[in-house]
């Protein structure tokens, strides 16, 4: 059973007891018809052949107040396209988006043109698209999104990301799922390891600032479950690379008030793919995202109005060693007391990697600290083509008609 405690500028939607799933459905079903929901799937097809998104849309058949299901497939050729459109053909509320296919190509290549092109790959381009696709069809207010990982997905996580956005009885305009990583250790390294002491170490050495409270307010950061309102996802921005989840709540910290924003607990645990750590690698797996989010982390400060110099980004790296080395020893404190298998030498490796990344993701950043890989958002795209979302639902329907 979760705590109730509230911390930081964020409002925190606890699980206390055990959810009555018939209850939140049945008030979902009522919700949705004032505020129509969509959800969002970013999916490789790897996730479909692992049997992790098959697994995920047999529990969504048993769903009845979504009024969209989007799911956008990557890295997908012809025939595994066609074989995943067959696979899931009994579920009429789903449309997806062949993102590598020729009619979206075209699309890409359009914006490409017009100084819009939203990068080459990856999960941003494809929850960016898919934001683009509900839009267009203009029949949904609030829009879920969550990873095609989850090998224990079930309704009652679903149903609890949504309720905070869709019922009409708050005026939250976004949330954050947050849960935990845990069997019989502790996984999370990236949120447990980086993301947390590296905000804590930027707060000692530039001080207050509501920017680094406001992330230091989420329990779960570098969750890919969120839940928004049309309207936000109109106006925002989002990074194209590992940085989407950190950039994706900057996007709606410039854009929405703190008391429109909350997190919400979502499931007892949550198991999805763990990300590799190869210390000597910076260009894959969680080093690679580590740096990316430091990268985006530094840029916003800079929008924040702090100026850097080149050895800042020495002093920071050094300061997160410590307060992680710190980090290190209570989550061992905390596993002890749990019966959990903790490897503290593996923990400490972690932990200089993620140093080293912030140090060398510093240099990246100070060379040329206007380099931004944010997306133009929906509505610059809207004016400069101004009969792209025409386009974009001509081209997902007539791959889904193929």
């Amino acid at each position: 059973m979760s705590d109730f405690f509230q911390n930081g500028v964020i409002a925190t939607i606890h699980k206390l007891g055990e959810t009555d799933l018939k209850r939140m459905e049945d008030e979902l079903k009522e919700f949705s018809k004032i505020r129509p929901i969509a959800l969002v799937l970013p999916s490789l097809y790897r996730e479909f052949e692992s049997g992790a998104l098959p697994n995920i849309m047999n529990v969504l058949k048993e769903v009845n107040y979504l009024k969209q299901i989007i799911l956008c497939l990557d890295k997908s050729n012809a025939e595994q396209f066609h074989k995943v459109k067959t696979y899931f053909s009994s579920m009429k509320k789903l449309i997806i988006i062949w993102n590598d296919g020729p009619r979206m190509k075209k699309l890409y290549q359009m914006l490409k043109d017009n100084n819009l092109f939203p990068g080459e790959g990856g999960k941003g381009k494809a929850v960016w698209i898919s934001l683009g696709y509900v839009l267009a069809r203009r029949k949904s207010r609030v829009i879920v999104i969550h990873d095609c990982d989850i090998v224990n997905y079930n309704r009652t996580f679903l149903a609890r990301l949504c309720y905070p956005v869709a019922t009409p009885h708050s005026e939250y305009e976004f949330c954050k799922g947050y849960y935990s990583r845990v069997t019989d250790r502790m996984y999370g390294r990236a949120t447990r390891l980086f993301f947390t002491p590296f905000i804590r170490a930027l707060e000692k050495i530039l001080g207050y600032l509501p920017f680094l409270v406001y992330m230091d307010s989420f329990r779960y950061a570098l969750s890919g479950e969120i839940a928004l309102r049309r309207d936000l996802a109109m106006a925002m921005q989002i990074p194209s690379d590992w940085g989407l989840e950190i950039g994706t709540l900057a996007e709606v910290y410039r854009n929405i008030a703190l008391n429109r924003i909350c997190q919400v607990d979502i499931a007892d645990n949550y198991e999805h793919k763990h990300q590799l750590l190869d210390p000597n690698d910076p260009e894959k797996g969680v080093l690679k995202m580590t740096t990316d989010i430091t990268k985006a982390i530094l840029r916003n400060l800079a929008l924040e109005g702090v100026q850097f110099s080149e050895g800042f980004f020495k002093t920071l790296s050094n300061i997160y060693l410590k307060i992680a080395q710190e980090a290190i020893v209570r989550y061992e404190n905390d596993a002890a007391i749990n019966g959990l298998y903790f490897d503290r030498h593996s923990e400490s490796i972690c932990v200089e990697a993620f140093a080293k990344g912030i140090e060398s993701a510093g240099k990246i950043f100070w060379q040329n600290p206007s380099v931004s890989q944010l997306i133009p958002n929906w509505h610059r795209v809207t004016a400069a083509i101004p009969g792209f979302f025409k386009l974009l639902g001509e081209a997902v329907k007539l791959d889904n008609e193929d």
